[in-house]
């Protein structure tokens, strides 16, 4: 009886510990949990963070697909957290596959220049004016000889000539130049023009542009200078006009300028060729850098841009056909482009800004538009990304100097104004 008793007792005190063990279990499993699930939203976040600094510093973006997300939002059942999709967009992004070219530098030009004009005329290539920084434009011309490939003669422009975001052109011996900016940062545009007669270096007024423009397509056409497109007076603003005049040895026979067809788009910073009695303008871009309100030294403010790489060709009867793009659109290249072989050299440029960093990139490409299928080639790379390059062509020989270059070959934001010569031998 007695030991029934002792042993009913300490059945049930087995029992009881039994049971706070198994509580004290729930506890410690609880408080683990509220624990665990805190640290990993603290966690979440840190790694987030940590994440985000590592993909800014390996030069990538991280950003969400829009569609994507909205996507999952739809599919997500109620009360449940999804995850966007995330996609990777290098800064390199834009960059086309090319093939590697063999460059030699060659004899840097005096003077780096950006937004700098040049006219190849046989075997000279004249540098006109452009900025040296933003707030110092050069007013002289550079002459390199290609003979002998060095930099030789160098003379002053008219006074009251633009210094940069000309409309230029040549028919050989005269080189006529159009309206374009006056003085640095982000001035305003002047209608005032001028012709160079480069054998005896003597300037000539002529008639203004009927309206001041910011880097028009400039080209001599059936004995007529036509200037078209470029931006309006507010430097963003682009315009379609389109003015000729005739021209004969470096003067204006007319007094006036007359009115021709309008380009089908707006903008500066295009290619304008004649070839095989038609007339091509390339690339381009919509909206530029303005004048800050209020600033008196017209300082620079950021604008939106549209870069495009629509190809125009104006025919015999004055009618302008669209021709197929560029392999990417395409800007800053209005003196970046020569002639070889029935074809349109194009080096560098600028193309749409990254569409998360809304940062310029430069492009590093060397195009070849062929006159014969009217279609495009990416022939081969440049030494590095640059803008508004000053491009020509001797003996084989494809030249380029000035711009503005990348950061390197894994940053294609501008940084540098140079005034390096690069060469390469052409096989085409």
């Amino acid at each position: 009886m007695g030991k029934l008793g002792h042993d009913t007792k300490h059945h049930l005190s087995s029992k009881l510990v039994f049971l706070l063990f198994c509580v004290g279990l729930l506890g410690v499993v609880f408080i683990a949990d509220v624990v665990w699930t805190s640290s990993s939203s603290i966690s979440s976040a840190y790694q987030s963070v940590a994440f985000n600094w590592a993909l800014q510093t390996s030069g990538k973006v991280l950003f969400v697909n829009a569609t994507d997300k909205k996507d999952n939002e739809k599919e997500a059942p109620r009360g449940k957290k999804h995850h966007p999709a995330y996609k990777f967009l290098p800064a390199t992004y834009a960059d086309l596959p090319a093939p590697e070219l063999e460059w030699e530098q060659m004899p840097s030009a005096p003077v780096p220049r950006l937004d700098g004009y040049a006219i190849q005329i046989k075997n000279l290539l004249y540098a006109f004016a452009g900025y040296g920084t933003l707030d110092y434009v050069h007013s002289h011309i550079d002459v390199y000889n290609f003979t002998d490939d060095t930099w030789g003669e160098r003379f002053d422009i008219p006074k009251d000539m633009a210094h940069s975001h000309l409309g230029i052109a040549t028919d050989g011996r005269y080189i006529y130049i159009v309206s374009g900016q006056y003085g640095p940062q982000c001035r305003t545009a002047i209608t005032k023009s001028f012709s160079l007669d480069t054998e005896t270096k003597k300037w000539r007024s002529m008639p203004p542009l009927p309206a001041p423009r910011y880097a028009p397509a400039t080209q001599i056409w059936r004995g007529r200078l036509h200037v078209m497109g470029g931006s309006k007076e507010n430097r963003h603003t682009p315009g379609v006009d389109h003015w000729s005049i005739a021209v004969k040895d470096g003067e204006a026979i007319e007094k006036e300028w007359r009115t021709e067809v309008p380009i089908p788009r707006g903008g500066p910073h295009r290619v304008c060729a004649v070839v095989n009695d038609r007339l091509f303008v390339i690339g381009g871009q919509e909206g530029d850098f303005m004048p800050k309100p209020g600033s008196p030294s017209f300082k620079c403010s950021r604008r939106n841009e549209v870069v495009y790489g629509d190809v125009y060709m104006l025919d015999s009867e004055m009618n302008w056909k669209a021709l197929p793009a560029m392999p990417k659109p395409n800007s800053h290249i209005e003196c970046a482009w020569v002639l070889v072989n029935n074809s349109i050299i194009i080096t560098g440029g600028t193309t749409e800004k990254h569409p998360v960093t809304k940062r310029m990139i430069l492009v590093g490409e060397v195009f070849q538009f062929h006159l014969d299928s009217l279609t495009w080639s990416v022939i081969g790379k440049l030494p590095f990304r640059v803008k508004t390059a000053l491009t020509g062509f001797w003996n084989g020989w494809l030249y380029f100097t000035s711009g503005q270059r990348d950061r390197g070959p894994d940053n294609p934001h501008p940084q540098k104004v140079i005034g390096e010569m690069w060469r390469t031998k052409l096989h085409l």
